[in-house]
């Protein structure tokens, strides 16, 4: 439960009538929230630890981090990529094989002695090559017993229509991302001054319960002194005496939702509850002719639905891009220690390279009419929301309205209670009325002063509410 529903529940309570016969408590101490030991908390500070500490905020800013890496890796795919590859493999036994370099030649003259028969029409006495020996030799490894080879491989994208349409949508993604988390920092710090404003309402019904505890016993203190002397019946004190337990079983319920709200604003702030707050001043309502037109450009929320809907535009042209070629160049430094038919220990090569996807079974034409789905989706999506924007702020404006008036009649209420409650003390101190009509004025005061403090809150959540649907929270802290 936030400090805000809190202090709702606490006010509603509070003005609702408590039985007569409740049992006696005990007196209760002085509240909590007028320690002077403690620090004060003010508004700004709470606002600008919310930013530093909490921990909501923390993995937010760690989600923007997260999105500027978007676009290096979208890079990725079209700047160079440079790979080195290497293998060492010890063989069993090492393979050599054979190469012969030169030959020598015998010849035999047709008719000689010991000669074969020539080759079919070659003239007496021609002499001709009867057999080619070896002259040389050399042997090579064919397979060595210690083989090692590496390889260096540099490869460049240079027509890459699917890598460009990447990278753009990748920027895109990261603009929506940090739009995205720029709103849920200011529903964050909504939410932060939200549980204030409810934490300093809590602190002053507190205080009102401690005025009405004052009174009470005042007035028992009046009870007895008069029953004492005889002038009033028993039931006059036992009807002071429960009144007095009520008001302080009052005060100590409105100091015990003080510290759980106060808990609740410590732990947003990632911080120990050993601080006191104040009467933060009313923030100002946002000032302009028409606020719904002054959220569409400053609310970031509504900013990353026209994002998106850029995203899911440029999403359908990547799948169109999957139409055209892909050309690359690579080149290649490869290093042997097996030199066979090249006697070289080093090779390199360099080319181009064409990839085409001429047909893939229809996964691109799926493709892009998924994307134009997504982009009717997502077209819609703006614009509802584009609708609920400029309705919540209309409606906010409503409920700021009115929860002003209800408050000018909260304190137009109070300031006759008041007045009612000094002339029925005067009176019931000069014997001129009953306990009865005293405590009554009491209970009408009290009720009165309840009423004003959660119509004050409203007024303050009222104006929060519309600022942060038009888009300028900042200026809470003005």
């Amino acid at each position: 439960m936030t400090a805000a529903s809190i202090a709702f529940a606490a006010l509603l309570f509070a003005q609702s009538p408590q039985p007569e016969g409740a049992m006696p408590a005990p007196a209760a101490p002085a509240p909590e929230a007028a320690s002077p030991t403690r620090p004060l908390l003010t508004l700004k500070d709470a606002l600008e630890l919310a930013r530093r500490q909490n921990l909501d905020l923390k993995q937010v800013n760690a989600r923007i981090d997260e999105a500027r890496q978007l676009s290096w890796k979208a890079w990725s795919n079209y700047l160079p990529q440079i790979a080195l590859s290497g293998t060492y493999t010890r063989n069993e036994t090492q393979v050599d094989f054979p190469f012969t370099t030169g030959y020598y030649v015998t010849s035999c003259t047709v008719q000689g002695p010991n000669c074969p028969p020539p080759p079919a029409g070659t003239p007496t006495g021609t002499p001709y090559d009867v057999a080619n020996q070896p002259s040389s030799q050399i042997v090579e490894p064919v397979q060595v017993l210690n083989q090692g080879q590496a390889q260096l491989a540099v490869n460049q994208a240079i027509i890459a229509p699917t890598a460009w349409s990447g990278i753009a949508n990748a920027y895109t993604q990261q603009r929506v991302t940090n739009l995205n988390s720029d709103q849920q920092k200011r529903d964050l710090l909504f939410s932060v001054a939200q549980l204030y404003y409810s934490l300093a309402s809590l602190r002053q019904l507190a205080l009102v319960q401690e005025r009405q505890l004052e009174l009470t016993r005042e007035r028992e203190r009046d009870a007895r002194v008069r029953y004492n002397a005889g002038t009033t019946a028993k039931v006059g004190l036992l009807r002071a005496e429960i009144d007095r337990a009520q008001a302080e079983e009052d005060l100590k319920r409105a100091q015990i939702d003080y510290r759980k709200a106060k808990v609740s604003l410590a732990t947003a702030l990632a911080r120990d509850d050993d601080f006191e707050v104040e009467n933060p001043t009313s923030p100002k309502a946002p000032e302009g002719k028409n606020l719904a037109e002054q959220a569409m450009d400053l609310r970031p929320d509504v900013k990353a639905a026209e994002e998106n809907l850029h995203l899911a535009e440029g999403q359908r042209t990547q799948a169109f891009m999957q139409y055209l070629p892909n050309i690359g160049a690579f080149f290649k430094v490869l290093y042997s220690n097996v030199t066979i038919f090249t006697g070289q220990t080093y090779v390199w090569q360099a080319g181009l390279g064409l990839t085409w996807n001429i047909l893939d079974g229809g996964l691109r034409e799926a493709t892009i009419r998924e994307a134009d789905a997504r982009i009717a989706e997502t077209r819609a999506a703006r614009d509802s929301l584009d609708l609920h924007t400029a309705e919540n702020v209309k409606q906010f404006q409503l409920d700021l309205e009115a929860a002003i008036a209800n408050r000018a009649k909260a304190q137009e209420r109070t300031d006759f209670a008041r007045e009612n409650a000094k002339l029925v003390d005067v009176a019931y101190k000069a014997g001129a009325s009953t306990y009865l009509e005293s405590t009554d004025s009491i209970q009408t005061l009290r009720q009165a002063e309840v009423t004003l403090v959660a119509e004050s809150l409203n007024v303050d959540l009222a104006t929060l509410r519309l600022l942060n649907a038009a888009g300028v929270l900042e200026e809470v802290n003005n």
